[in-house]
């Protein structure tokens, strides 16, 4: 739903800013180093000391880079494998550092190592689920399945439920219990996710296989069709010349 609304959204409001870092002749690679770049420090710079409002600002600001990026590339008509690869690698970088930063807050000074193994989960299986689709795909597969929580989503409900659990630091009470429950909810999605994925990668999987199989069995009938017809055809030129 995110991805096909939100996206498409936002994408209309940062055209012009694309344009704008076009014409300073910015390259689209260059956006999506320092957009990782600056993930990668607002996630484990704040995000360890329990700065979760500034980290998530942070963040926030520089996560827009992979919109950005890609407009970019598209109003330069320079679309390019290269672009996809470097632009979906790094986006497992910075997801990392993001559950990275969570676990080493929860393995620290927030004292609870159950959220910090949920929030090493949800690092893992986002990249778990991302793979699924990609290596799916890699084998001829359509993979025809989004999931319940997709990246869009897991970066959402995270970083909302982060920022708004920074304001305890400003006074709100309570509110920190948000990232908790956000954290179980990305965990469980990314779980319902990827057996999702497997589900379809198998199904699909069968399906393929059995199509081939149908096509090489009537591919023989054919050729033993074929053969068939050509050997009555010279057995009956035989028997014509042997009268």
């Amino acid at each position: 739903m995110l991805n096909k609304y939100a996206r498409a959204f936002f994408t209309r409001v940062l055209t012009p800013f694309a344009a704008f870092l076009i014409r300073r002749g910015v390259s689209p690679d260059t956006v999506t180093l320092l957009g990782t770049a600056g993930v990668i420090a607002g996630a484990l710079v704040f995000y360890p000391r329990g700065e979760f409002f500034w980290g998530t600002i942070v963040i926030t600001l520089f996560v827009f880079s992979d919109l950005v990026d890609g407009n970019m590339a598209r109003q330069l008509g320079r679309s390019s494998r290269w672009g996809a690869f470097l632009d979906s690698t790094l986006d497992r970088v910075a997801d990392g550092a993001i559950f990275g930063g969570f676990a080493l807050w929860y393995a620290g000074n927030g004292d609870d190592n159950v959220l910090c193994a949920v929030s090493i989960f949800c690092l893992a299986s986002g990249q778990v689920v991302s793979y699924t689709k990609a290596r799916g795909e890699s084998i001829g597969l359509p993979v025809a399945v989004n999931g319940l929580v997709e990246r869009a989503e897991r970066l959402v409900i995270s970083l909302v439920a982060a920022g708004l659990a920074g304001l305890h630091g400003f006074g709100v009470p309570g509110i920190q219990v948000l990232l908790p429950i956000a954290l179980w909810i990305v965990a469980v999605g990314s779980m319902v996710t990827l057996i999702q994925r497997v589900v379809t990668v198998r199904r699909e999987s069968a399906e393929a296989e059995a199509a081939a199989q149908a096509e090489a069995e009537a591919e023989a009938a054919a050729v033993g069709e074929r053969g068939a017809r050509e050997t009555g055809g010279h057995g009956a030129r035989g028997s014509e010349a042997a009268k």
